[in-house]
């Protein structure tokens, strides 16, 4: 349940907000009294069953990415820590890279990596 939090948080917020402009809209007194029950259960059914596709889906690539770096394969993370070099930081387990948790780590390098925000490089 952790996990499904740490990778859906924002999308939840982002729902949240959805959720409360549908019920501002369905309130005024110029829209059917029923518009507020079917407005939220519509949008709020629709925002649960993307946010849930979006989980299935990062956790899926989050084992492929995984399968692929025990493989010997390279990985690409999005490098957004800073506006110097490369945008894209490559990860191999010949370069000192280790995978725990879905985090890539490396004694040698300053920050880690999340698996969710990463691909597999290219030409592999």
């Amino acid at each position: 349940m952790k996990e499904f939090f740490e990778l859906e948080i924002g999308y939840i917020v982002i729902a949240l907000f959805f959720l409360v402009i549908t019920a501002i809209v369905t309130t005024r007194s110029f829209v059917p009294r029923v518009a507020f029950k079917r407005g939220m259960i519509i949008v709020g059914t629709l925002l649960t069953i993307l946010i849930i596709a979006h989980y299935y889906v990062t956790t899926q690539r989050m084992k492929n990415i995984a399968a692929e770096f025990e493989s010997g394969k390279t990985i690409l993370c999005e490098n957004k820590g800073t506006l110097k070099g490369s945008q894209a930081v490559i990860i191999t387990k010949k370069a000192g890279w280790k995978l725990e948790k879905g985090i890539f780590t490396n004694p040698n390098f300053y920050r880690d990596f999340h698996s969710a925000r990463c691909a597999l490089g290219l030409g592999q």
